[in-house]
C-alpha cells in the first residue's frame, strides 16, 4: 500500500493549558487502510482529528496529502480540500428531515452536479453495502438511529473522498446498531477500498480496524496491529493493552 497521509512531528500548545494537546506526533495512514485512533477523553485524539480534517492548525510539524502541505492552507484552500479530499461522519447524524434518505445520501453529488444517472448509481451501490437499499424512500423520521447512522456514513463516502474522518461513530448507538455500522464500514472499506480513520475511545469499535494507535496526554503511546487475525483475538488484544495502560496511570 502507497502512503496516502504523512504526519510529521506534529505539536499543538494551547495557552490555557500547561501540557502541549499534542507532542510531537508522527504517523502515516496508508491509502486503503482502516486506521482506529483511540484514548480516553484529553488523550489528544480530539485534537488530532481538528488538525488532520485543517479545522486547527498544528503549532509546529507537517501534514502531506499527496502534493498538498495541509498546515500551510488558508482559510478558503483548507474549505476547497475538505470539500474535495475529505468525508465526515460524526456521532450525530446531521441529516436533512425533508429530504429522503436518498436524496439525503445524494447532497454531496448533487452540489457537485452530477448527472441523475451517476447519482443514482452510486446511492443504490453505497446503500445496498450498508443494508439500508430498502430504507432509500424513507424520511430520517422513520428510521432507527442506527439506520441513520448508516445513512450519514453513506452519504460522507459517496462523492468517494480519499479519506473519511469518522468521530466517535458508534457513539450514541446501541450495541447491535453500533456493531452493524462497523461491519459495514469495515465492509466499504475493503470492498471499495475508502481509507477510514476512526477516532473512538470504545475497545470493541476499535477491533474492526486493523491497525491501532493508542494516545495518551498528547503522545502515541503503543500501536497495535491486526494482521489478519481475527477481530475477536484483536478485540483481546486491545483490552489487554488497555488494562496495561490503565495500571500505568
Amino acid at each position: 500500500m502507497s502512503t496516502l497521509l504523512q504526519v510529521n512531528d506534529i505539536t499543538k500548545i494551547y495557552q490555557a493549558q500547561p501540557k502541549p494537546g499534542l507532542d510531537h506526533v508522527s504517523f502515516d495512514v496508508m491509502q486503503g487502510e482502516f486506521l482506529g485512533i483511540i484514548g480516553a477523553s484529553g488523550s489528544g485524539k480530539t485534537t488530532l482529528l481538528n488538525i488532520l480534517s485543517t479545522i486547527d492548525t498544528p503549532t509546529s510539524g507537517s501534514i502531506n496529502m499527496g502534493n498538498t502541505k495541509i498546515q500551510e492552507l488558508n482559510q478558503r484552500q483548507a474549505a476547497d480540500f475538505r470539500k474535495d479530499n475529505l468525508g465526515f461522519i460524526f456521532q450525530e447524524y446531521f441529516l436533512l428531515d425533508s429530504l429522503t434518505v436518498q436524496e439525503n445520501i445524494a447532497v454531496p453529488l448533487t452540489l457537485l452536479h452530477k448527472s441523475a444517472k451517476e447519482i443514482e448509481k452510486k446511492v443504490i451501490e453505497l446503500a445496498e453495502l450498508f443494508g439500508i437499499a430498502s430504507q432509500l424512500k424513507k424520511y430520517p423520521s422513520e428510521l432507527s438511529g442506527g439506520q441513520r447512522q448508516r445513512v450519514a456514513a453513506a452519504r460522507a463516502m459517496v462523492k468517494r473522498p480519499p479519506l473519511i474522518f469518522a468521530d466517535e461513530p458508534t457513539g450514541a448507538l446501541d450495541s447491535s446498531s453500533a456493531t452493524e455500522l462497523l461491519f459495514a464500514l469495515s465492509e466499504v472499506n475493503q470492498t471499495l477500498g475508502t481509507t477510514i480513520l476512526m477516532v473512538t475511545h470504545d475497545p470493541y469499535a476499535a477491533s474492526y480496524t486493523d491497525r491501532i494507535l493508542y494516545f495518551k496526554d498528547g503522545h502515541i503511546i503503543s500501536e497495535l496491529k491486526r494482521c489478519n487475525r481475527d477481530r475477536r483475538d484483536f478485540y483481546a488484544e486491545i483490552i489487554q493493552e488497555a488494562a496495561r495502560q490503565d495500571k500505568q496511570r
